[in-house]
Parts: C-alpha cells; structure tokens; sequence
C-alpha cells in the first residue's frame, strides 16, 4: 500500500508541476510573444508603425533562436541563469527555459495571424482619427483574437512538450517522473501512465482552445 501512495504522490507532484510549468510558460511567453510578434507585424514595410531597423532586429532574432532545438538551448541557458542567481536545475531553470524558447515560437505565430487581417479595417480605423496604439489595440488584436486563439492553443502543445525534456534537467514534472521511476528503472506502466497525463493535459487544453475561438469568431 505504501508503494501505490507513493506512486501516487509522485504523479500528483509530476502533474502538478507539468501544469503550472507549462501554464506559466504559456502566459509569460504569450506575452512576450505577443509583443514581439506585433512589433514585427506593425514595424514590417507600409506597417502602421514602419522601421526597418527594428523590423531587421526583431526577424533576426526570432529567426536565430526560434530553431534551436530545446534540449540545446536549455543546455546554453544554464549558466545565464545562473548568473542570474537561479540555480542551474530544478524548475525555476526550467521555467527560464520554457519561457525563452516559447516566446519567439508564439512571436511567428503572432505575426503570422496578424498578416490575416484585413488592412483595410486598419486604415479606416487610422482614417476616423484612431492613434496608431489606438488602432493596434482596440482593432488590430481584437480583429485577429479568434485565430491568435487558436495559435495559443498550438504552442500549448509545444509548451507541453517541453515540460517533459526539462525532466532531464531537474524540473519535478511528469518527464521526470517517466524518466526516474519508468525508464531508468525499466517500469513501463510508469512510462505509459505519464504518457496518458500529458495526453489528457493537451486535450483538455485543445478542447479550450478551439471553444474559446469558435466563442469569439461568431461574434
């Protein structure tokens, strides 16, 4: 009986953990994302806020790091947030992870759902005398809301994903759970258990997701 509380206790913490790490992840890397992936909508050519300089950064940058592989760039990570004095394991490193490598993802996916709206809508907008901040924020975002929705909802995924490599390096989450008590230990019911949690985390996360955006996109 000790043995299946234990158990037990292990995936609950794993769950856990897998949940606000990825919850986190998704909220502090959605915002960053969203503010990069609009200002490399807004700074492109003829944008509502056109600079070359910064539309030259800002595609550099999520070009650069965007198709880093996970497992490497949080290997690269650690001793930045070390000299940030958060140690170099455990989940407060994960999270720093999760949430670099989140942000330029969902920054694309930003600007990319971005492109959709109609610029039409923009210039009418700009031409009732709106301010450009005006125009991004009461027209530009919420024109797009239903379909950055669905966006969000795709690097939940991904954000999923990655709470289970950063088991490898500490963090408490159901990859770790797989990873001590099921791989290195030959328990395959282990393994299989962890697996079938994240796949329910994804699925309740997709079913949000496309219910939030069917919810908006009929307005």
């Amino acid at each position: 009986m000790d043995r299946v509380w234990g158990a037990a206790a292990r995936f609950l913490d794993g769950l856990w953990t897998t949940i606000w790490l990825a919850g986190a992840g998704l909220v502090i890397g959605g915002l960053l994302g969203l503010a990069i992936g609009t200002g490399l909508y807004v700074s492109r050519g003829g944008g509502i806020l056109a600079s070359r300089p910064v539309n030259v950064v800002l595609n550099f940058l999520v070009n650069f790091l965007r198709p880093i592989p996970f497992v490497l760039l949080a290997m690269a990570l650690q001793p930045v947030v070390r000299h940030f004095g958060i140690p170099g394991i455990g989940n407060g490193y994960a999270l720093v992870t999760i949430v670099f490598a989140s942000t330029f993802g969902i920054a694309r996916i930003v600007e990319q759902n971005l492109v959709s709206v109609d610029p039409g809508v923009l210039e009418a907008a700009r031409a009732m005398g709106a301010s450009r901040f005006k125009v991004v924020t009461s027209v530009l975002l919420p024109e797009a809301l239903g379909p950055l929705i669905l966006g969000f909802t795709f690097a939940l995924v991904a954000i999923v994903d990655m709470t289970a490599i950063v088991g490898i390096i500490g963090a408490d989450s159901l990859g770790k759970v797989a990873l001590t008590y099921g791989l290195k230990q030959f328990n395959w019911t282990v393994v299989a258990v962890a697996i079938l949690l994240v796949i329910i985390i994804v699925q309740i996360g997709q079913l949000v997701g496309n219910a939030l955006a069917r919810k908006v996109m009929r307005r």
